[in-house]
């Protein structure tokens, strides 16, 4: 039997990156040892195997080191005195796929005549953040008050990601990559991440997180998209991020969820600061650390009392992210993983013979044409026999 010289350190690396521990492997590959150690190597075929199974191009494997791998957009969650991690499959995978949505709708977008959208890149770090979360408030439509109306975060959420749409920017959010379950994507690693563009903005958002910690998220992400910048975000409403982009896209996420004004105007000074954290996320439905942070930034709560309801607030978070809180099937639609405008966009482009069904199948993640008539019935409203005369018009 014919084998390949697999290089052990990229075979070892591989297997890392994709969180696959020997034991798993060894189930899997009966000579993985073997093939650390130089005693055995690989057929193409199970090597072949080995790469679908850690989600790695075959050709690394012949090179004498591990690739150094890089995001294809600026990183923002650069901490001090801490070297961030090779990003891993699973992000970047994501990150690539949105890539390649944002490119068909941009030459869709040209396509249909669509305008350019002139509030992409023209917000700058000199503008006043109060002045920039009240300009995009008025873009988009938003209603403190209307939100409080509101009954849970994922009614709050929803209405975000629908008024962000309305606008023209692509809203997209999952937990997984693509359609595929066994791909978790880890909100330790990001959060969210923004590709600026004035045809096709795009906003991935990680399921995985809280809706409430989203709320804050998806602002600030928007905020990326105003400054013109594309990047890849940690946004965490208690921390006071090191980059001064990200402390300045903070500031203006903040202002825009929880203007000062309504928050001294809703503020108890009589309730005990945990309580009230409580109550008023409930009330602008938001994070309880976003509430947290403007009760400081008003002057209700001294820098120590910040910091003690910090530390309070991320140990009960972490308590009922253990216990399963916070879970739902919001993710779970196509239209939430892939955002309205893309899915409705791509589909009738489809319907049209316009996009090819295997190019919209790897866009949407999706595999045969009878979830793609499932995906048309519910997004674009259509009946199903109107579906099936529009399939069987485009195909040969």
């Amino acid at each position: 039997m014919n084998t390949v010289p697999a290089s052990i350190s990229v075979l070892r690396w591989a297997a890392d990156r994709a969180g696959h521990p020997d034991d798993i492997l060894e189930k899997r590959f009966r000579k993985w040892p073997l093939w650390l150690t130089g005693e055995a190597q690989p057929t193409l075929k199970q090597l072949e195997n080995f790469a679908r199974f850690t989600y790695t191009p075959i050709g690394y494997f012949f090179l004498p080191e591990p690739p150094e791998l890089k995001l294809p957009v600026t990183d923002f969650r650069t901490v001090r005195d801490e070297a961030l991690a090779e990003p891993s499959c699973n992000l970047l995978d994501t990150i690539y796929l949105c890539q390649q949505r944002q490119d068909w709708f941009r030459d869709y977008a040209r396509m249909h005549g669509m305008g350019r959208l002139d509030f992409v890149g023209s917000a700058s770090l000199k503008d006043k953040p109060e002045d920039l979360a009240e300009s995009m408030r008025r873009r988009l439509g938003l209603s403190i008050a209307e939100r409080e109306k509101l009954s849970t975060w994922t009614a709050a959420l929803r209405q975000l990601i629908a008024k962000a749409e309305d606008a023209g920017v692509m809203v997209m959010a999952s937990s997984i990559v693509s359609s595929n379950s066994s791909r978790k994507l880890d909100v330790d690693e990001f959060r969210g991440f923004a590709l600026a563009d004035d045809l096709a903005p795009l906003v991935f958002l990680n399921g995985a997180d809280s809706k409430a910690a989203q709320m804050f998220t998806l602002v600030h992400e928007l905020v990326h998209v105003w400054l013109g910048e594309s990047g890849i975000s940690d946004a965490k409403a208690g921390n006071i991020p090191e980059h001064k982009t990200e402390r300045w896209c903070n500031q203006v996420a903040a202002e825009l969820l929880v203007p000062l004004t309504e928050l001294r105007r809703e503020y108890d000074p009589d309730s005990e600061a945990l309580d009230e954290i409580q109550r008023l996320a409930r009330l602008f439905k938001v994070s309880t650390l976003v509430a947290l942070r403007r009760l400081f930034d008003a002057g209700f709560i001294d820098e120590a009392t910040l910091w003690q309801c910090y530390r309070q607030e991320v140990k009960r978070i972490k308590a009922l992210e253990r216990s399963g809180g916070g879970g739902g099937d919001f993710y779970r639609t196509l239209g939430a993983r892939t955002g309205k405008l893309f899915a409705r966009a791509i589909l009738s482009s489809t319907l049209e013979g316009q996009t090819l069904f295997r190019d919209a199948f790897r866009m949407l993640g999706i595999r045969n044409t009878a979830t793609l008539y499932q995906a048309a019935q519910a997004e674009l409203c259509f009946e199903a026999v109107d579906v099936v005369d529009l399939i069987h018009s485009v195909l040969p």
